[in-house]
């Protein structure tokens, strides 16, 4: 059962300064950088250089690999990286690793023309989000770790912070990317985004320094909980020998969180719970996979989107992340999830106005503001919700499974946007108001296992 205790606003508000908040303030922003280079900066420079919406909206599948990292994770779990394990730890060893991935993988792409070697680009996005992806696993393992299995306040707060940090890593991440990214081109610079992509590598080494701040706890006793698992499972041979040692291995290392996720939550909630986090972010998604292209179709300028969607987003989404962190801690994360998701719905409407409207400053940051507000509420619940759900033998594994079921939804039905709009003939209007109605099947599903679901909100 998933206990969050109601307490005093003051007493609420006091676990934000925390210490290990900080560390997952840091842990978010590397885990939501990524997502700037293979998402909005990348669809901006497919876009200047004369690729169709269509064309960068199915590029989008390369965010798919979020929605299958958990079938890698049970690795994440119990493989150790050579050398970097035995000198910074199990979990910042891989994270480290990913991020060299990552470093790497800027340097080829500014030196490549993606007219010419657009399958090449997209390649190399690829191997970013498969290195993001990877990293995710173990950031959010990093992250859960950092609190107590009974804190169960502290890891509503931390589900804050995580994704505060994720959106200053995606929003601030943006905003040197399209700042630097205009600069360079009204410089005169026609290589301006492969340039762009060298600065933002620069990134990524400062937060590689950070990471080193972030404390690991032991990993022994996960160790022996995931040795003694494989016991249950050699139990079942008659006899110990190599090949049955492999297939224990095996077998405790892939079946082991998923029946453990099952055994622990029960059959029927396990499954509502994994069928509503498949479809609750679609519409969002919808929106957001197709929305600097909208920007930029209806007239605002890099500049501009950097500082509406970026920068004030950024704003909007720290400070509503927060009180949303402290609306779940004080009325729970089922009521959160319904809110979250009417706001979401209703938000959108917002962008349809702005489609159907002339262009006015004033309807674009009305539309982020409120977009984000209720991406904030949004996230909170979702990550304070299945944060709360892991056993923590498994612990990348199982928020893995649950974040890759989430991702699902999201990035394989959304590549799909560009399209969209497309076969709607660039009728944004339209489109923005069948992404509000895509939220309807997930409520629907909540709705009706609200009262299956444990959660005693006191």
């Amino acid at each position: 059962m998933i206990e969050i205790k109601k307490v005093s606003l003051s007493e609420t508000f006091s676990v934000y300064f925390d210490k290990r908040m900080l560390r997952i303030l840091l842990l978010g922003a590397i885990s939501g950088f990524p997502w700037v280079l293979i998402g909005s900066s990348l669809s901006l420079w497919l876009k200047e250089d004369g690729l169709s919406r269509s064309t960068i909206g199915w590029a989008g599948l390369i965010f798919g690999v979020y929605a299958f990292n958990y079938l890698w994770a049970p690795l994440i779990d119990r493989l150790q990286i050579p050398f970097l394990t035995k000198k910074i730890g199990h979990r910042r060893g891989w994270i480290v690793l990913m991020q060299i991935i990552i470093l790497l993988s800027l340097v080829l792409w500014s030196v490549i023309n993606p007219t010419e070697n657009l399958a090449f680009v997209i390649t190399i996005g690829l191997i970013i989000a498969i290195a993001s992806a990877t990293q995710d696993i173990t950031v959010d393992a990093l992250r859960i770790e950092q609190i107590g299995e009974d804190e169960g306040k502290s890891m509503a707060a931390g589900a804050a912070m995580a994704v505060v940090g994720w959106w200053t890593g995606y929003k601030l991440g943006g905003v040197l990317s399209l700042f630097s990214a205009e600069f360079l081109e009204n410089a005169g610079f026609e290589n301006y985004w492969q340039l762009t992509f060298l600065i933002l590598g620069i990134l990524v080494i400062l937060m590689n320094i950070g990471l080193m701040f972030v404390n690991e706890t032991d990993s022994f006793n996960r160790q022996i909980q995931q040795i003694e698992n494989d016991k249950l499972i050699s139990n079942q041979f008659t006899n110990e020998n190599m090949l049955t040692k492999f297939f224990t291995w095996i077998a405790g290392t892939i079946s082991g969180p998923i029946i453990s996720f099952f055994k622990k939550n029960g059959f029927t909630i396990a499954l509502g719970i994994l069928g509503f986090v498949f479809l609750f972010k679609v519409g969002e998604a919808f929106l957001g996979r197709m929305s600097i292209i909208f920007y930029k179709e209806i007239g605002f300028s890099k500049s501009e989107i950097a500082i509406y969607s970026k920068t004030l987003g950024w704003i909007t989404t720290v400070i509503f992340t927060l009180l949303g962190g402290l609306f779940v801690i004080r009325s729970g994360v089922l009521k959160a999830m319904f809110l979250a998701g009417i706001v979401m719905a209703s938000t959108n409407f917002l962008f349809s106005i702005l489609a159907w409207s002339d262009r006015s400053e004033l309807l674009f940051a009305i539309a982020v503001i409120f977009d984000d507000i209720a991406a904030a509420f949004a996230t909170v619940a979702f990550v304070a919700f299945i944060s709360l759900l892991v056993d923590r033998t498994y612990t990348a594994t199982q928020y893995a499974l649950l974040a890759s079921i989430g991702t699902a939804g999201r990035t394989t039905l959304a590549s799909s946007s560009g399209a969209l709009v497309d076969w709607l003939n660039g009728d944004w209007g339209v489109f923005f108001i069948l992404t509000a109605l895509m939220v309807i099947p997930s409520l629907i599903i909540l709705w009706i296992m609200r009262n299956k679901l444990q959660l005693s909100e006191k």
